[in-house]
């Protein structure tokens, strides 16, 4: 759901109620979730708590990755996590069982993208995701790729372009690499790169790696 970042609101919420009314200052080409009624819209209980939440909030892309440990619970464990930290997950692809990237070892990876909404700025974000790598052992040392039990990188962050030299964003290398593109494209095959201008299907497409990338069973 697409919503202005301040748009004009007069709501009338009865709990007690299936719907709740609600006009808004949306011109006819907004996309917005509910049943519209001349100017008002009416949405459920649950969806006009979904559409407040989602206002003032920043769309992320993260990767998760593990290839140490029990991987699928690990996963599933940082799944639990993310909603608390960082912000609830809107989409989430397949798990896939990917080829290391950069060095060799007998133990494939987990991946698995999602979608989050979040209120952090990018630099909390990445404090969070430090945070949560730790929970399973996990010290960043540098720019070695190695095993490791826990890895979340972050993909995107609304269409921002960021370099640091401790955070960089879009993710400087996700165009190199199927086993991140194979899973985004899954929840974001229109997304547009913000520096290639390019949308993740179309990255896949030109992406000359030939790593390999399937669905995890």
């Amino acid at each position: 759901m697409m919503v202005r970042k301040n748009p004009s609101i007069e709501a009338n919420m009865n709990l007690k109620k299936s719907f709740i009314k609600i006009r808004i200052g949306f011109s006819d080409k907004d996309n917005y979730s509910g049943r519209k009624v001349n100017n008002t819209i009416f949405f459920t209980r649950v969806s006009i708590f979904v559409f407040l939440m989602q206002m003032g909030k920043h769309i992320l892309y993260l990767l998760l990755g593990s290839n140490l440990g029990e991987k699928k619970k690990q996963m599933d464990e940082v799944m639990d996590l993310i909603p608390e930290m960082i912000g609830p997950v809107t989409k989430q692809s397949s798990f896939y069982e990917t080829e290391p990237w950069g060095f060799s070892s007998e133990e494939f990876f987990l991946n698995r993208a999602l979608q989050i909404l979040t209120y952090l700025s990018a630099e909390e974000v990445i404090q969070k995701i430090d945070q949560i790598e730790k929970t399973f052992g996990r010290e960043r040392s540098g720019s070695c790729y190695s095993s490791r039990t826990m890895d979340i990188d972050i993909l995107f962050y609304d269409d921002l372009v960021l370099d640091h030299d401790t955070l960089k964003i879009p993710h400087p290398r996700m165009q190199d690499r199927r086993f991140v593109l194979v899973p985004l494209d899954e929840i974001a095959h229109e997304l547009i790169h913000p520096v290639f201008r390019k949308t993740i299907g179309e990255l896949l497409r030109d992406c000359t790696d030939t790593g390999d990338v399937r669905k995890f069973k």
